[in-house]
């Protein structure tokens, strides 16, 4: 299996905003690209403006795909203004 971990940072401002785009894009990545097994959206409590991602894809291939969604390409503009920093992190899972 393939891991993507995704760290962002986001404008506090704007924090009200991203979420649910976030959640929006989570839940269609799970439900409509196959080979997506995974997809949790979690907040630091104590900085809320920090988002970490952990999604499960069954190879690099289907992340790829996944990039190349429309739907993730929509929410990747969407945010793009709101997002401080952001690091992505790939890993195979043992």
């Amino acid at each position: 299996m393939f891991v993507v971990i995704v760290d962002f940072a986001i404008k506090s401002e704007r924090l009200e905003e991203f979420l649910p785009l976030m959640s929006e894009n989570a839940a269609t990545s799970l439900q409509f690209e196959p080979d997506c097994h995974q997809f949790d959206v979690c907040q630091d409590p104590n900085q809320p403006e920090r988002v970490f991602l952990y999604e499960l894809y069954t190879d690099a291939a289907a992340f790829q795909a996944h990039l190349a969604a429309l739907h993730f390409k929509a929410f990747d503009a969407a945010v793009a203004e709101m997002v401080v920093a952001k690091s992505v992190r790939t890993l195979h899972r043992l």
